[in-house]
Protein backbone atom coordinates (compact mmCIF):
# COMPACT_ATOMS: atom_id res chain seq x y z
CA UNK A 1 0.00 0.00 0.00
CA UNK A 2 1.45 3.52 -0.93
CA UNK A 3 2.68 5.71 2.10
CA UNK A 4 -0.12 8.26 2.59
CA UNK A 5 1.25 11.42 1.39
CA UNK A 6 3.06 14.50 3.43
CA UNK A 7 0.85 16.97 5.41
CA UNK A 8 1.52 20.58 4.54
CA UNK A 9 5.22 21.66 5.01
CA UNK A 10 4.09 25.30 5.11
CA UNK A 11 1.56 24.68 7.83
CA UNK A 12 4.27 22.38 9.64
CA UNK A 13 6.51 25.46 9.76
CA UNK A 14 4.04 27.61 12.24
CA UNK A 15 4.34 27.45 15.63
CA UNK A 16 1.08 27.69 18.30
CA UNK A 17 0.19 31.31 19.33
CA UNK A 18 2.60 31.46 22.46
CA UNK A 19 0.40 33.79 24.09
CA UNK A 20 -2.54 31.31 23.90
CA UNK A 21 -0.76 28.39 24.75
CA UNK A 22 0.64 30.03 27.90
CA UNK A 23 -3.03 31.07 28.92
CA UNK A 24 -3.80 27.81 27.95
CA UNK A 25 -2.13 26.41 30.45
CA UNK A 26 -2.99 29.02 33.44
CA UNK A 27 -6.52 28.10 32.75
CA UNK A 28 -5.62 24.35 32.76
CA UNK A 29 -3.99 24.97 36.52
CA UNK A 30 -6.70 26.93 37.56
CA UNK A 31 -9.45 23.98 36.36
CA UNK A 32 -7.41 21.54 38.84
CA UNK A 33 -7.70 24.05 41.56
CA UNK A 34 -4.03 25.47 41.76
CA UNK A 35 -4.64 29.40 42.80
CA UNK A 36 -2.79 30.64 39.68
CA UNK A 37 -2.57 34.22 38.53
CA UNK A 38 -2.16 34.53 34.91
CA UNK A 39 -1.30 37.92 32.79
CA UNK A 40 -1.15 35.56 29.39
CA UNK A 41 -3.91 36.72 27.70
CA UNK A 42 -4.34 40.23 26.03
CA UNK A 43 -8.14 40.73 26.83
CA UNK A 44 -9.93 42.51 28.87
CA UNK A 45 -11.32 41.59 32.19
CA UNK A 46 -14.84 43.78 31.44
CA UNK A 47 -17.79 42.57 30.62
CA UNK A 48 -19.54 43.81 27.36
CA UNK A 49 -21.45 46.96 27.81
CA UNK A 50 -24.93 46.20 27.96
CA UNK A 51 -26.44 48.09 25.28
CA UNK A 52 -24.43 45.87 22.56
CA UNK A 53 -25.34 43.19 23.96
CA UNK A 54 -28.64 44.36 23.36
CA UNK A 55 -28.29 45.11 19.52
CA UNK A 56 -27.10 41.62 19.38
CA UNK A 57 -30.35 40.21 21.14
CA UNK A 58 -32.21 42.44 19.19
CA UNK A 59 -31.17 41.00 15.91
CA UNK A 60 -31.59 37.67 16.57
CA UNK A 61 -34.86 38.52 15.97
CA UNK A 62 -34.53 39.52 12.47
CA UNK A 63 -34.75 37.12 9.77
CA UNK A 64 -32.38 38.86 7.75
CA UNK A 65 -29.16 38.11 9.84
CA UNK A 66 -29.63 34.28 8.93
CA UNK A 67 -28.50 34.63 5.66
CA UNK A 68 -25.73 35.40 3.86
CA UNK A 69 -24.82 39.19 3.90
CA UNK A 70 -21.95 40.50 1.55
CA UNK A 71 -18.86 38.83 2.21
CA UNK A 72 -16.73 42.43 2.91
CA UNK A 73 -19.67 43.37 5.28
CA UNK A 74 -22.96 45.31 6.17
CA UNK A 75 -23.11 48.45 4.20
CA UNK A 76 -24.16 49.75 7.80
CA UNK A 77 -20.65 48.47 9.74
CA UNK A 78 -18.71 49.70 6.68
CA UNK A 79 -19.88 53.01 7.07
CA UNK A 80 -19.36 53.17 10.63
CA UNK A 81 -15.74 51.71 10.35
CA UNK A 82 -15.12 54.78 7.56
CA UNK A 83 -16.49 57.15 9.61
CA UNK A 84 -14.03 56.10 12.69
CA UNK A 85 -11.08 55.69 10.71
CA UNK A 86 -11.72 59.98 9.94
CA UNK A 87 -12.87 60.08 13.09
CA UNK A 88 -9.59 58.28 15.14
CA UNK A 89 -6.91 57.79 12.17
CA UNK A 90 -7.36 61.48 10.09
CA UNK A 91 -8.33 59.77 7.01
CA UNK A 92 -11.64 59.85 5.20
CA UNK A 93 -12.01 56.50 3.23
CA UNK A 94 -15.51 55.46 1.81
CA UNK A 95 -17.29 52.29 2.98
CA UNK A 96 -16.23 50.44 -0.17
CA UNK A 97 -12.30 50.87 1.06
CA UNK A 98 -12.94 48.55 4.19
CA UNK A 99 -13.84 44.60 4.29
CA UNK A 100 -14.87 43.68 7.71
CA UNK A 101 -13.24 40.18 8.93
CA UNK A 102 -13.11 37.61 11.52
CA UNK A 103 -11.30 39.51 14.07
CA UNK A 104 -8.10 41.45 13.90
CA UNK A 105 -6.11 38.68 13.41
CA UNK A 106 -8.06 37.58 9.93
CA UNK A 107 -7.50 40.88 9.07
CA UNK A 108 -3.29 40.79 9.40
CA UNK A 109 -3.73 37.60 7.42
CA UNK A 110 -5.24 39.47 4.49
CA UNK A 111 -2.98 42.54 4.60
CA UNK A 112 0.30 40.34 3.97
CA UNK A 113 -1.89 37.83 1.60
CA UNK A 114 -2.49 40.66 -0.58
CA UNK A 115 0.94 42.59 -0.61
CA UNK A 116 3.24 40.07 -0.29
CA UNK A 117 4.66 37.60 -3.05
CA UNK A 118 7.15 34.89 -2.59
CA UNK A 119 10.44 36.31 -1.39
CA UNK A 120 9.12 39.48 -0.58
CA UNK A 121 10.85 40.97 3.18
CA UNK A 122 8.75 42.00 5.56
CA UNK A 123 10.59 44.85 8.30
CA UNK A 124 9.32 43.62 11.51
CA UNK A 125 10.10 46.32 14.29
CA UNK A 126 10.34 43.70 17.65
CA UNK A 127 9.16 43.29 20.27
CA UNK A 128 6.32 41.90 18.03
CA UNK A 129 3.03 40.63 18.54
CA UNK A 130 3.65 36.58 18.13
CA UNK A 131 1.16 36.20 14.80
CA UNK A 132 2.94 38.62 12.85
CA UNK A 133 5.76 36.96 11.71
CA UNK A 134 3.74 33.66 11.40
CA UNK A 135 1.54 35.52 8.90
CA UNK A 136 4.16 37.05 7.16
CA UNK A 137 5.36 33.17 6.47
CA UNK A 138 2.30 31.89 5.74
CA UNK A 139 2.18 34.70 2.70
CA UNK A 140 5.36 33.21 1.38
CA UNK A 141 6.84 36.35 2.85
CA UNK A 142 10.22 36.63 4.61
CA UNK A 143 9.97 38.49 8.53
CA UNK A 144 13.14 40.70 9.19
CA UNK A 145 13.17 41.40 12.66
CA UNK A 146 15.13 45.21 14.22
CA UNK A 147 14.68 44.99 17.46
CA UNK A 148 14.76 48.13 19.79
CA UNK A 149 15.16 47.59 23.61
CA UNK A 150 13.99 49.15 26.88
CA UNK A 151 16.40 52.09 26.28
CA UNK A 152 14.46 53.13 23.19
CA UNK A 153 11.48 52.25 24.82
CA UNK A 154 10.86 49.18 22.16
CA UNK A 155 10.88 52.09 19.36
CA UNK A 156 12.61 51.46 16.13
CA UNK A 157 14.35 54.48 14.63
CA UNK A 158 14.09 55.72 10.57
CA UNK A 159 18.01 54.74 10.80
CA UNK A 160 17.75 51.40 12.05
CA UNK A 161 14.88 50.27 9.31
CA UNK A 162 17.24 51.88 6.33
CA UNK A 163 19.92 49.30 7.64
CA UNK A 164 17.46 46.41 7.66
CA UNK A 165 16.15 47.71 4.07
CA UNK A 166 17.00 45.76 0.75
CA UNK A 167 15.99 45.51 -3.19
CA UNK A 168 13.60 43.39 -1.57
CA UNK A 169 11.73 44.99 1.14
CA UNK A 170 8.32 45.09 0.38
CA UNK A 171 6.56 46.00 3.37
CA UNK A 172 6.79 47.45 7.16
CA UNK A 173 4.66 46.40 10.27
CA UNK A 174 3.94 49.74 12.33
CA UNK A 175 1.84 49.12 15.47
CA UNK A 176 1.64 51.96 18.04
CA UNK A 177 0.29 51.49 20.64
CA UNK A 178 2.32 48.13 20.86
CA UNK A 179 1.61 44.29 21.39
CA UNK A 180 3.51 43.68 23.45
CA UNK A 181 5.15 46.60 24.80
CA UNK A 182 2.80 49.32 25.17
CA UNK A 183 4.90 51.80 23.34
CA UNK A 184 3.39 54.56 21.80
CA UNK A 185 5.15 56.23 18.84
CA UNK A 186 5.19 60.37 18.83
CA UNK A 187 3.61 62.11 16.29
CA UNK A 188 7.38 63.12 14.95
CA UNK A 189 8.46 59.23 15.07
CA UNK A 190 5.56 57.91 13.42
CA UNK A 191 5.77 61.51 10.91
CA UNK A 192 9.36 60.24 9.66
CA UNK A 193 8.80 56.69 9.86
CA UNK A 194 5.91 57.04 8.02
CA UNK A 195 8.09 59.79 5.03
CA UNK A 196 10.74 57.13 5.20
CA UNK A 197 8.18 54.20 3.47
CA UNK A 198 6.30 56.95 1.20
CA UNK A 199 10.15 57.44 0.24
CA UNK A 200 11.32 53.96 -1.13
CA UNK A 201 7.66 52.89 -2.05
CA UNK A 202 7.08 50.20 0.83
CA UNK A 203 3.92 48.45 2.12
CA UNK A 204 2.86 50.10 5.29
CA UNK A 205 0.73 47.24 7.54
CA UNK A 206 -0.54 49.34 10.83
CA UNK A 207 -2.33 47.65 12.96
CA UNK A 208 -4.84 49.98 14.90
CA UNK A 209 -6.25 47.76 17.39
CA UNK A 210 -4.69 49.78 20.68
CA UNK A 211 -5.17 53.14 19.25
CA UNK A 212 -8.19 54.33 21.95
CA UNK A 213 -6.50 52.81 24.83
CA UNK A 214 -3.42 55.69 25.60
CA UNK A 215 -2.48 57.43 29.27
CA UNK A 216 -0.66 59.89 30.60
CA UNK A 217 -1.88 62.66 27.44
CA UNK A 218 -0.25 60.57 24.41
CA UNK A 219 -2.22 60.08 21.53
CA UNK A 220 -1.11 57.17 19.39
CA UNK A 221 -1.58 59.40 15.90
CA UNK A 222 -2.33 57.49 13.22
CA UNK A 223 0.76 57.50 10.26
CA UNK A 224 -1.88 58.30 7.57
CA UNK A 225 -2.45 61.06 9.69
CA UNK A 226 1.14 61.94 10.47
CA UNK A 227 1.71 61.76 6.19
CA UNK A 228 -1.79 61.53 4.26
CA UNK A 229 0.57 60.65 1.20
CA UNK A 230 0.83 57.29 2.88
CA UNK A 231 -2.61 56.69 2.78
CA UNK A 232 -1.90 54.92 -1.33
CA UNK A 233 0.58 52.42 0.17
CA UNK A 234 -1.17 51.76 3.68
CA UNK A 235 -3.61 49.06 5.43
CA UNK A 236 -4.93 49.71 8.42
CA UNK A 237 -5.79 46.53 10.63
CA UNK A 238 -8.60 47.34 13.84
CA UNK A 239 -11.34 45.65 15.61
CA UNK A 240 -13.56 46.05 18.26
CA UNK A 241 -12.30 43.61 20.28
CA UNK A 242 -10.01 45.52 23.36
CA UNK A 243 -11.53 48.88 23.32
CA UNK A 244 -15.26 47.65 24.02
CA UNK A 245 -14.36 44.23 25.77
CA UNK A 246 -15.81 41.94 22.94
CA UNK A 247 -12.69 39.57 22.32
CA UNK A 248 -15.26 37.00 21.49
CA UNK A 249 -17.35 38.56 19.15
CA UNK A 250 -14.81 38.60 16.43
CA UNK A 251 -14.94 41.51 14.89
CA UNK A 252 -12.59 43.24 12.54
CA UNK A 253 -11.22 45.22 9.77
CA UNK A 254 -8.98 46.72 7.29
CA UNK A 255 -8.92 49.54 5.51
CA UNK A 256 -6.81 50.50 2.60
CA UNK A 257 -6.54 51.90 -1.19
CA UNK A 258 -9.44 50.59 -3.49
CA UNK A 259 -7.39 48.14 -5.50
CA UNK A 260 -5.46 46.40 -2.21
CA UNK A 261 -8.98 45.85 -0.92
CA UNK A 262 -10.56 44.53 -3.58
CA UNK A 263 -7.85 42.06 -3.55
CA UNK A 264 -8.67 40.88 0.42
CA UNK A 265 -12.06 41.43 -0.72
CA UNK A 266 -12.32 38.69 -3.55
CA UNK A 267 -9.74 36.67 -1.12
CA UNK A 268 -12.26 36.74 2.01
CA UNK A 269 -15.26 35.67 -0.55
CA UNK A 270 -13.62 32.24 -0.58
CA UNK A 271 -12.06 31.89 2.99
CA UNK A 272 -14.97 32.95 4.97
CA UNK A 273 -17.58 34.77 3.01
CA UNK A 274 -19.56 37.58 5.51
CA UNK A 275 -18.53 37.66 9.91
CA UNK A 276 -21.47 36.35 11.73
CA UNK A 277 -24.49 39.03 11.29
CA UNK A 278 -25.10 39.50 14.73
CA UNK A 279 -21.63 40.10 15.82
CA UNK A 280 -21.37 42.84 13.16
CA UNK A 281 -24.37 44.62 14.65
CA UNK A 282 -23.16 44.08 18.03
CA UNK A 283 -19.50 46.28 16.53
CA UNK A 284 -22.59 48.75 14.66
CA UNK A 285 -23.39 49.22 17.99
CA UNK A 286 -20.02 49.87 19.76
CA UNK A 287 -19.00 51.95 17.45
CA UNK A 288 -22.10 54.20 16.94
CA UNK A 289 -23.73 54.09 20.60
CA UNK A 290 -22.04 55.93 23.70
CA UNK A 291 -18.52 55.80 24.53
CA UNK A 292 -18.95 55.76 28.13
CA UNK A 293 -18.63 52.72 29.33
CA UNK A 294 -15.42 51.90 26.75
CA UNK A 295 -13.78 55.33 28.43
CA UNK A 296 -14.28 53.81 31.93
CA UNK A 297 -12.70 50.66 30.73
CA UNK A 298 -9.81 53.03 29.58
CA UNK A 299 -9.60 54.90 33.17
CA UNK A 300 -9.45 51.30 34.63
CA UNK A 301 -6.54 50.18 32.18
CA UNK A 302 -5.13 53.65 33.43
CA UNK A 303 -5.13 53.08 37.25
CA UNK A 304 -3.52 49.54 36.62
CA UNK A 305 -0.88 50.66 34.30
CA UNK A 306 0.38 52.69 36.83
CA UNK A 307 0.13 49.73 39.98
CA UNK A 308 1.81 47.36 37.82
CA UNK A 309 4.75 49.84 36.80
CA UNK A 310 5.19 50.94 40.13
CA UNK A 311 5.33 47.35 41.93
CA UNK A 312 7.18 45.48 39.12
CA UNK A 313 10.06 48.32 39.02
CA UNK A 314 10.41 47.32 43.41
CA UNK A 315 12.05 44.31 41.96
CA UNK A 316 16.00 44.60 41.54
CA UNK A 317 17.35 43.72 38.15
CA UNK A 318 13.89 44.30 36.63
CA UNK A 319 13.29 47.65 34.45
CA UNK A 320 10.15 49.14 33.25
CA UNK A 321 9.65 51.39 30.88
CA UNK A 322 6.36 53.16 30.97
CA UNK A 323 4.07 52.01 28.87
CA UNK A 324 1.67 54.81 27.36
CA UNK A 325 -0.69 52.40 25.48
CA UNK A 326 -2.30 49.17 25.15
CA UNK A 327 -2.68 47.02 28.53
CA UNK A 328 0.88 45.77 28.95
CA UNK A 329 4.10 45.83 30.91
CA UNK A 330 7.31 44.73 29.49
CA UNK A 331 9.60 44.53 32.14
CA UNK A 332 13.52 43.70 30.32
CA UNK A 333 14.31 40.84 33.38
CA UNK A 334 17.94 40.55 31.79
CA UNK A 335 19.35 41.44 35.03
CA UNK A 336 17.42 38.22 37.00
CA UNK A 337 18.94 35.83 34.41
CA UNK A 338 22.54 34.40 34.96
CA UNK A 339 21.37 33.77 38.67
CA UNK A 340 20.11 31.08 40.79
CA UNK A 341 16.54 31.15 41.87
CA UNK A 342 15.22 28.76 44.52
CA UNK A 343 18.01 26.50 43.38
CA UNK A 344 17.41 26.97 39.58
CA UNK A 345 20.24 28.68 38.02
CA UNK A 346 17.85 30.94 35.23
CA UNK A 347 19.37 32.02 31.64
CA UNK A 348 16.47 33.12 30.01
CA UNK A 349 13.36 34.62 30.04
CA UNK A 350 11.53 31.20 28.81
CA UNK A 351 13.20 29.66 31.65
CA UNK A 352 12.12 31.93 34.11
CA UNK A 353 8.12 32.36 32.81
CA UNK A 354 8.63 28.65 34.12
CA UNK A 355 9.73 29.22 37.16
CA UNK A 356 7.39 31.78 37.49
CA UNK A 357 4.80 29.59 37.00
CA UNK A 358 6.64 26.91 39.26
CA UNK A 359 7.30 28.42 42.20
CA UNK A 360 4.90 31.48 42.00
CA UNK A 361 2.15 30.28 40.01
CA UNK A 362 1.82 33.32 38.41
CA UNK A 363 1.43 32.79 34.32
CA UNK A 364 3.55 35.39 31.98
CA UNK A 365 4.93 35.40 28.59
CA UNK A 366 8.49 34.68 27.87
CA UNK A 367 10.06 37.50 25.74
CA UNK A 368 11.11 34.76 23.52
CA UNK A 369 7.48 34.69 22.04
CA UNK A 370 7.74 38.25 20.65
CA UNK A 371 11.74 38.41 19.49
CA UNK A 372 14.70 37.93 22.03
CA UNK A 373 15.04 36.54 25.08
CA UNK A 374 15.55 38.97 28.13
CA UNK A 375 11.88 39.92 28.27
CA UNK A 376 8.62 39.29 30.11
CA UNK A 377 5.00 40.62 28.80
CA UNK A 378 2.74 41.14 31.60
CA UNK A 379 -0.79 41.70 30.70
CA UNK A 380 -2.99 44.02 33.38
CA UNK A 381 -6.31 43.44 31.96
CA UNK A 382 -7.48 41.53 34.71
CA UNK A 383 -9.18 42.53 38.15
CA UNK A 384 -7.39 44.67 40.41
CA UNK A 385 -6.78 42.81 43.66
CA UNK A 386 -5.27 39.63 41.17
CA UNK A 387 -3.13 41.51 39.49
CA UNK A 388 -1.59 43.51 43.08
CA UNK A 389 -1.38 39.98 44.31
CA UNK A 390 0.11 38.44 41.15
CA UNK A 391 3.22 40.80 41.55
CA UNK A 392 3.42 40.56 45.32
CA UNK A 393 4.39 37.23 44.64
CA UNK A 394 6.93 37.86 42.19
CA UNK A 395 8.46 40.32 44.53
CA UNK A 396 8.50 37.53 47.10
CA UNK A 397 10.16 34.99 44.76
CA UNK A 398 12.82 37.74 43.61
CA UNK A 399 13.39 39.16 47.00
CA UNK A 400 16.17 36.12 47.95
Amino acid sequence: MTERAPLSRKLSSIAESATLKVDAKAKALQAAGRPVISYAAGEPDFATPQFIVDAAAEALHDPANYRYTPAVGLPVLREAIAAKTLRDSGLEVSASQVVVTNGGKQAVYQAFQTVLNPGDEVLLPAPYWTTYPEAIALADGVPVEVFAGADQDYKVTVEQLEQARTDRTTALVFVSPSNPTGSVYTPEETQAIGEWAVEHGIWIISDEIYQNLVYGGARAVSIVEAVPDAANQTILVNGVAKTYAMTGWRVGWMVGPADAIKLAANLQSHLSSNVNNIAQRAALAALTGPQTEAEEFRQAFDRRRQVIVAELSKIAGVTVPDPLGAFYAYPDVQGLLGREWRGKRIETSLELADLILDEAEVAVVPGEAFGPSGYLRLSYALGDDALLEGVRRLQDLFSD
